[in-house]
């Protein structure tokens, strides 16, 4: 049910050398590869479909359409979302939060108010909130997390008021691989009428989510950490908090009628769909999606935790060698540094060996702050990888530490 040669034959890109070793892709954390049914995909729409959506009544026009919206409902359905109207096509997750923090916090967010930011979050979820609530006049508070990766949700308490707007936090952590108990925390995030803001690049791909089940107000995720192209994301909302929202782009596509004394705006989701939509990224991560409920559920996870748990054994082995982020379900992620060892020579050593590895901040800076480190190396894990790769990891991460200590 889980062939791991046919899920690696369904990805071109992994039977290439580096360096004149076979690539060891494990940087999914950043950016997933792509399978053969995606780049197929892309290819077809490109050479034989390819017309604006939204806008023609000719054959491929209309066509194109159909695809698009079809890949609107596979979104829906893959994140339990009530209406497929709540789905909106993004650029990526970073336009999504931009999107939510410039309309929705641009709008509601006053002088005197405050958001609260988990200590984990990517730039993406941090620097957005954080720059509206500048220009707004609010405050900026932190809910942190302790050495273990553990957010200090018991922290809440004193962080959350009346005046707290949003609470921006992550539903698995791109650097210590910690998936926070977000229920609670949306709960007491609601409870003072704040929404939450959830990125979930992360936690889309390793486990997946039910927007209705978590009671999010916002979820973001990009198609390029599920196995589809870059440059396409998607902004989920709850339909109230959508309606409230004023666009933040304009142009063609989300207007209903136009003159030079007023404009009036379509109805939700082209209401936030300014421009020629990514149609292509659009269907293409419907085809993704397509992919990855293709096998049995739960499967795809638990290979990833059995990867996880054999790196992490594996790695502790080795004298010197650091992991950040030690909580259990965490996601397929490692973040490690070894002593004596800059992070940056670690990973370069491992490129000419072949080995793919992501170093330095990880757009997570405070989380490196944290810490007290300039850097870390992170290998992150994804469908299809062996232990064989990890093997190989382990015995690159020994060579690198003999070498530079």
């Amino acid at each position: 049910m889980f062939d791991i040669d046919k899920i690696r034959s369904d990805f071109p890109i992994l039977g290439r050398e580096v360096y004149g070793h076979p690539l060891v892709y494990l940087d999914s954390g950043a950016t997933a590869q792509k399978p053969r049914c995606v780049t197929d995909t892309v290819r077809y729409l490109h050479d034989e479909m390819n017309a604006n959506v939204h806008r023609g009544v000719h054959y491929l026009s209309e066509t194109a359409t159909e695809l698009y919206e079809a890949a609107r409902e596979s979104v829906r359905k893959f994140i339990d979302a009530e209406s497929s109207d709540q789905i909106i096509f993004t650029a990526g997750a970073t336009a999504s939060i931009n999107a939510v923090a410039y309309a929705w916090g641009g709008t509601f967010i006053g002088a005197g108010d405050n958001v609260v930011i988990s200590e984990m979050e990517h730039h993406s979820n941090l620097v957005p909130w954080q720059q509206v609530a500048f220009r707004k006049g609010a405050s900026v508070r932190v809910l942190p997390f302790d050495d273990d990766g553990r957010l200090m949700t018991e922290r809440l308490g004193e962080l959350l008021d009346d005046r707290t707007k949003v609470v921006a936090v992550t539903q698995a952590s791109n650097t210590l691989g910690t998936r926070p108990d977000l229920k609670p925390l949306i709960e007491a995030a609601h409870a003072v009428g704040a929404v939450v803001m959830v990125d979930g690049c992360q936690g889309v791909v390793h486990g997946g989510v039910s927007v209705r089940d978590l009671d999010c107000d916002f979820y973001a995720f990009s198609g390029h950490k599920l196995y589809a192209p870059t440059g396409i994301g998607v902004l989920y909302g709850k339909r109230d908090l959508l309606e409230a929202m004023p666009p933040f782009l304009f142009g063609g596509d989300m207007v209903d009628r136009v003159s030079f004394e007023r404009t009036t705006f379509a109805p939700l989701p082209l209401k936030f769909e300014a421009g020629t939509a990514n149609f292509i990224g659009a269907i293409a991560l419907g085809e993704a999606i397509k992919y990855v409920t293709s096998f049995p559920e739960g499967a795809i996870a638990a290979h990833e935790e059995r990867l996880l748990r054999y790196a992490t054994e594996r790695l502790e082995t080795i004298d010197g060698l650091r992991i950040y982020g030690n909580m259990p379900g965490k996601s397929p992620i490692i973040s490690f540094n070894i002593e004596g060892a800059h992070h940056y020579d670690v990973g370069m050593i491992l490129d000419k060996l072949g080995i793919a590895i992501r170093t330095g901040q990880h757009c997570a800076e405070p989380v490196m702050t944290h810490y007290g480190v300039t850097g870390m190396c992170r290998a992150s894990f994804a469908m299809y990888n062996t232990e064989a790769e990890i093997d190989a990891l382990v015995a690159g991460v020994e060579r690198a530490a003999r070498m530079l200590r």
